[in-house]
């Protein structure tokens, strides 16, 4: 019962992020910096859209014989595609959040994912394309296109709960921004003051 709920809850925020991308309004900006990491993914997305929807051409024609599977690929086809859209949509309409005044980043990933992280905990963070990940205690990877650019080190760990509700306690948290150069100059800028926070030369891809 519990993993239901959860997915209803995902579905709605899924259905709110559409609803939000068609207004061509974000979630929870406010008066922090947005930082976009969707760029480029519109074509990726749009090409899985296209497969589904020939899939959904074949299947009615193979089915065309036998009604009721028929309906049920159909109802199984569009929400696919309800899903595929609405991803898009999160990623587009809640981007990650600086916020200066609250003290926070609010690192995002989808509908699924919304981390807040003091910016008094961040000890390190720096400029780091990676194209691998291991999965690590006490890390968290937010990969897009297999691919993270900023790398932050905390003082402390801050909790994050999973997609089905598991919490995890991280401390090294891997993300990516479409400008990971400018999110990182701004942390640098942003976090408390007399705190070594270096952003060396982007390393080499992993």
């Amino acid at each position: 019962m519990r993993t239901i709920t959860v997915l209803l809850r995902h579905e709605l925020r899924l259905l709110a992020s559409l609803l939000l991308w068609v207004g061509r309004r974000r979630h929870g900006v406010g008066e922090g910096r947005a930082f976009g990491y969707a760029r480029g993914q519109g074509a990726v997305m749009a090409g899985f859209g296209f497969v589904c929807l020939i899939e959904t051409f074949t299947m009615s024609v193979l089915l065309r014989d036998w009604p009721a599977w028929h309906t049920a690929m159909l109802i199984l086809d569009v929400y696919t595609l309800f899903l595929l859209a609405g991803v898009y949509a999160a990623w587009q309409v809640r981007p990650h959040v600086l916020n200066d005044d609250g003290g926070t980043l609010r690192v995002r990933h989808a509908a699924h994912v919304d981390l807040r992280i003091p910016l008094d905990r961040i000890a390190a963070v720096r400029h780091e394309t990676r194209s691998t990940h291991e999965r690590a205690d006490g890390e968290l990877n937010l990969a897009v296109g297999s691919q993270t650019s900023v790398t932050l080190e905390l003082t402390e760990p801050v909790a994050h709960v999973t997609f089905l509700g598991r919490r995890r306690d991280v401390d090294v948290v891997r993300l990516h921004a479409d400008d990971a150069r400018d999110l990182v100059r701004e942390l640098v800028r942003v976090v408390r003051p007399g705190r070594n926070v270096p952003s060396p030369s982007p390393d080499p891809p992993g």
